[in-house]
C-alpha cells in the first residue's frame, strides 16, 4: 500500500481526504440501504451491495484504492442499467476514481497499517565508557581529538 502512495496526506489535505471519505461512504451507505428497502427483487441490487461494502470501506479508510475502485465500477453499472437520473452514480464513481487515485490521508486504518515506519535508534552513548558532559567545549574536543 506504501508504494501506492508517496505520503499519507496530514494537516489540511488529511482532514479534506477524510471529509471526501466520510461523505461518499455516508451517501454510498444512504442511496445503498434506500434502494433495497424499496426493491422487491435481491438480484438487481447487487450494485447497491457492492457500493454498500465500499462505502463501508471508504468510512473507516481501509484499502482505500480497491474500495474506491469497486465503487466506481458499482456505480457505473448503476447508471448504466437502471433508469432515472444518472448523474447521482457518476457523481459517486468520479469520487471513488478520486479517491483511489490520491489515496486514504493520514486520518486513516491504511495509513496506520501502510504508513510510513518511525525507526527509534538508541542513543549511541548509552552503555559507553565515555562520559557525557554538558558543555560543548567538551563534547566539541572530544568529537574532534582536542584539535582545537
Amino acid at each position: 500500500m506504501q508504494r501506492l502512495f508517496s505520503t499519507f496526506a496530514d494537516g489540511w489535505p488529511g482532514r479534506g481526504l477524510l471529509l471526501q471519505r466520510l461523505l461518499t461512504g455516508a451517501a454510498l451507505f444512504h442511496c445503498g440501504i434506500a434502494y433495497l428497502r424499496t426493491a422487491l427483487q435481491v438480484a438487481p441490487g447487487a450494485p447497491q451491495i457492492i457500493g454498500i461494502g465500499a462505502g463501508t470501506l471508504l468510512l473507516v479508510g481501509l484499502w482505500t484504492p480497491l474500495a474506491g475502485c469497486l465503487l466506481a465500477i458499482a456505480e457505473l453499472w448503476i447508471a448504466v442499467s437502471y433508469s432515472g437520473d444518472p448523474w447521482i452514480p457518476i457523481m459517486l464513481a468520479v469520487l471513488g476514481v478520486s479517491l483511489a487515485m490520491v489515496g486514504p490521508g493520514a486520518w486513516s486504518i491504511d495509513a496506520r497499517l501502510f504508513g510510513r515506519k518511525h525507526i527509534h535508534t538508541p542513543d549511541l552513548f548509552r552503555g559507553s565508557s565515555i562520559p557525557i558532559r554538558n558543555t560543548p567545549r567538551e563534547a566539541t574536543e572530544r568529537s574532534c581529538g582536542n584539535r582545537l
